[in-house]
């Protein structure tokens, strides 16, 4: 008896694979699974904590790693998470808290998979008490001074400011934007994670328990070392400004050392607070050494600013930016 075949439709293994991955999501091959990241970040280390005030506090703390990337850090009182930054900030202000409190903090870093770390050790801290009376901000620190150490390190130190009440903390700016505190007891501090090869523009203001700050101290620009086999930097250096007024208009002269391109700078693009607000281009033969352009604002005083310039380079390409002063609009 002759026997029946039965014909069965063809599959081909495209289509099999691709009706697995329909009925299976983490699949990435037929016969295999997606790799998924179950690693956990490390456990931030060096945490901080630092009364700020009668009512907040200042947690800081060295970044973690991870065998992907570190995507954020979460920041617990006690038991309870209380902020949440991006991966990028280290330091965080936690405030509405009660004077002459005892609290205890800790962090965790965590990944895009949602992964958290084990919490940091827990740091103790004590609120201050509320202060008397103060009507007035500490003095604006003196004598800043300090050193890149390497390409992604540098150290700064300043005069003591004084204060009605009492200095509680030295709070570091850059382009702005404070990214390190110390405790009043300090007049150093030592900045990390900085870019090779980048020129830096640090200030110091005083804090007080009242959370009063001083004006900013006089600037300091630092560059750091240039990574090995880099090209030398070609960002505009010793940028100073001086603000004014002519009628209802604020006035900001710059004036600055012109990076050395091997030929003519013939333009500069002006930023102000990171965005481009004007290309200078000289209108006859291009100045040599320092240069120097005033800018006119219709803005109200008080306003802020953080300046930076780059040069057009010989072969039309736009070089390093120099370092970023901050600018008041005063009357």
């Amino acid at each position: 008896m002759e026997g029946t075949t039965v014909r069965r439709p063809h599959i081909s293994a495209a289509s099999a694979c691709s009706a697995a991955l329909l009925l299976a999501p983490l699949l990435t091959a037929c016969g295999g699974t997606a790799e998924t990241d179950s690693q956990p970040p490390s456990t931030p280390k060096g945490v901080t904590a630092q009364a700020s005030s009668s009512t907040s506090v200042h947690v800081m703390w060295e970044a973690a790693a991870d065998n992907t990337a570190v995507a954020g850090y979460d920041v617990y009182r006690g038991k309870a998470k209380v902020k949440s930054v991006p991966a990028a900030k280290h330091m965080i202000d936690v405030d509405g808290l009660a004077a002459s409190t005892d609290y205890t903090f800790t962090v965790r870093s965590k990944d895009a998979a949602g992964n958290l770390s084990a919490p940091s050790r827990a740091v103790p801290v004590t609120t201050q008490a509320t202060p008397p009376k103060d009507d007035a901000p500490p003095t604006v620190p003196a004598r800043l001074t300090g050193a890149a150490e390497g390409s992604r390190a540098a150290t700064l130190s300043w005069g003591r400011s004084t204060d009605d009440v009492g200095v509680t903390s030295y709070d570091i700016y850059q382009e702005g934007s404070r990214i390190h505190s110390v405790a009043a007891t300090g007049t150093t501090a030592k900045l990390t994670g900085l870019r090779p090869g980048t020129v830096y523009t640090f200030t110091v203001r005083a804090r007080d328990a009242s959370d009063k700050s001083s004006a900013d101290s006089k600037a300091l620009d630092l560059t750091t070392e240039s990574a090995p086999g880099a090209p030398a930097s070609t960002a505009p250096t010793g940028l100073r400004t001086e603000t004014g007024k002519e009628g209802a208009e604020f006035t900001v002269d710059l004036s600055w050392d012109q990076p050395d391109t091997g030929g003519v700078i013939p333009a500069y693009q002006l930023y102000l607070n990171g965005k481009l607000t004007t290309t200078i281009v000289w209108g006859g033969t291009p100045p040599k050494g320092r240069a120097a352009y005033r800018l006119n604002l219709a803005e109200p005083a008080g306003t802020r600013y953080s300046v930076k310039l780059r040069a057009k380079l010989p072969d039309g390409t736009w070089g390093d930016f120099s370092a970023q002063p901050t600018i008041v609009l005063a009357d």
